[in-house]
């Protein structure tokens, strides 16, 4: 979409996270994890927090710099796991891909909406390609490009993935502290707790129905 074919300056990308935002809550899954290992329900959560250990091993993750064994072996010592294996797959057992907003940002698309993914990878293989292929038109992954959020060069990558200045562009994320960096970048925000509230905000900025194309929300 070229630049110039909305001269009034709308918003015409939508930028979106994956996870807790296209998939349900990532927090619900990881407490559930916690509490199935006899851990407390914010373990996780609080080690990243609270951990400089724990911080280093997510960083090093999600800007693609660690390799996922050495992430799973390491964080399961920290968190005292009687085995790391699998870890990752077991951390987000309790996530899908949320269908409302799967048929939103599928709605946005068709109406002419350039579409685009930011996302903070917990390794890259587990996305799931061929719905990322229906509802983008371009993806930034953090492990793939070495750059995650809230450093400011990722919401760029985004924008430019989808051929759109940042200006133009609404960013959704669940984690309210990765929304500075986009609104520095004159990108609308929307934080991201429920779909039907995200959808009606979103509705607002773009001017289009984000829910009448709701009748096959996750493709044939």
């Amino acid at each position: 979409m070229a630049e110039d074919d909305h001269p009034d300056g709308s918003i015409r990308g939508l930028l979106v996270d994956w996870g807790g935002v296209m998939t349900t809550n990532l927090f619900h899954s990881f407490s559930a994890f916690c509490e199935a290992e006899g851990l407390d329900p914010a373990a996780l959560v609080e080690a990243f927090r609270g951990n400089d250990d724990a911080r280093e091993l997510l960083v090093g993750f999600e800007e693609g710099r660690m390799a996922e064994a050495d992430f799973e072996n390491g964080l399961g010592r920290l968190l005292g796991l009687a085995t790391a294996e699998g870890l990752v797959d077991r951390l987000f057992a309790g996530a899908r891909p949320e269908p409302s907003m799967v048929a939103a940002v599928r709605a946005a698309r068709d109406a002419g909406v350039a579409t685009g993914l930011i996302s903070n990878s917990w390794g890259t293989s587990r996305y799931p390609r061929g719905l990322l292929a229906e509802l983008f038109d371009g993806v930034v992954i953090s492990g793939e490009v070495g750059v995650r959020k809230p450093a400011p060069r990722i919401y760029e990558l985004g924008a430019e993935a989808i051929g759109l200045p940042a200006g133009r562009c609404v960013f959704v994320d669940d984690l309210p502290f990765n929304l500075p960096p986009a609104q520095e970048l004159g990108m609308a925000t929307v934080h991201h707790v429920t779909a039907e509230t995200t959808i009606a905000e979103l509705e607002q900025l773009l001017g289009i129905d984000l829910r009448e194309r709701s009748t096959s929300p996750m493709g044939d």
